[in-house]
């Protein structure tokens, strides 16, 4: 049964839609069964695949709105995943959905029917709290939060943990943080060293390892409508993007091993404040 993953970040720029492209590729190369969900009206990761945003004949719009079944949003791609793409539609989505009842679980009912098919999901959410992400967050078994090592960072990862907690409490009480990911990642930076010792203090191992450094193939990739797995496998993008593939997977094997005699906890971990060492990430 597939694992639902929320890539979410209310802060733009931080690299959400660039690891739900690249990860759920490096899923699929090992090979997993993945689904990855374009929520973002942008549409970055429907194009990102390689599939035209601008020629859909259903999208993941349609599938909120109960206008179709989400296996027919459903298309294959070249990278070995399958895509539910979406497009500007997606505001037109949100405005529409405002005054339903249960607008929330819209998701979360159109994923439920496809568990079996897949091992991973992956939503790529939009750039704020939002009801698209709200109804990502609401399907979810887990959230990963990937963030840039800075300052202001730090502020946007406190507002999704207190909407996390909310909405555990009201909508999903099962959801839980699947990690946090530091991208764009220069090691020469003190202030990004400081700040990942933070991330490191207070999440502990809730801090994937993997660390995605700055790239220039990384940045390239989307522009030829590929992953980096597909465009450059030997880049240090796309071997951070496997490392990561492979630390998922490791953890979800070890969760899986653990599952009897464990007790699940209720809690988020509280977020830094401000960096306060100048630790070098482990």
């Amino acid at each position: 049964m597939a694992r639902i993953i929320a890539i979410a970040n209310q802060k733009g720029g931080v690299g959400k839609t660039t690891t739900a492209v690249n990860l759920a590729a490096a899923l699929a190369a090992t090979p997993k069964r993945v689904l990855l969900v374009d929520l973002d009206a942008q549409g970055n990761a429907t194009m990102g695949v390689g599939v035209d945003k601008r020629e859909l004949e259903a999208s993941t719009c349609d599938v909120l709105l109960e206008e179709v079944h989400a296996e027919v949003a459903i298309v294959p791609t070249e990278e070995g995943l399958d895509l539910m793409p979406g497009n500007t539609d997606l505001t037109a989505a949100e405005i529409e959905l405002m005054d339903e009842e249960g607008r929330e679980q819209r998701l979360k009912r159109a994923l439920d029917g496809l568990r079996d098919r897949y091992d991973y999901i992956l939503i790529d959410c939009p750039p704020a709290l939002s009801l698209l992400t709200l109804n990502a967050l609401t399907a979810a078994d887990a959230v990963l939060v990937p963030m840039q090592c800075e300052y202001y960072a730090l502020e946007g990862l406190t507002a999704l943990l207190q909407t996390i907690e909310a909405l555990k409490a009201k909508l999903n009480p099962a959801l839980e943080i699947e990690g946090v990911l530091r991208t764009m990642f220069d090691v020469r930076n003190n202030l990004a060293n400081a700040v990942s010792g933070e991330l490191t203090t207070h999440f502990g191992d809730k801090v994937f390892r993997t660390i995605v450094p700055r790239n220039v193939r990384l940045a390239e990739a989307p522009s030829h409508g590929q992953s980096i797995v597909g465009y450059d496998k030997g880049s240090r993008g796309a071997v951070a993007y496997l490392g990561l593939a492979g630390e998922l997977m490791r953890r979800q094997r070890e969760r899986e091993q653990s599952k009897p005699a464990a007790t699940p906890s209720t809690s988020t971990p509280a977020a830094p404040t401000s960096p306060a060492t100048s630790e070098t990430p482990a």
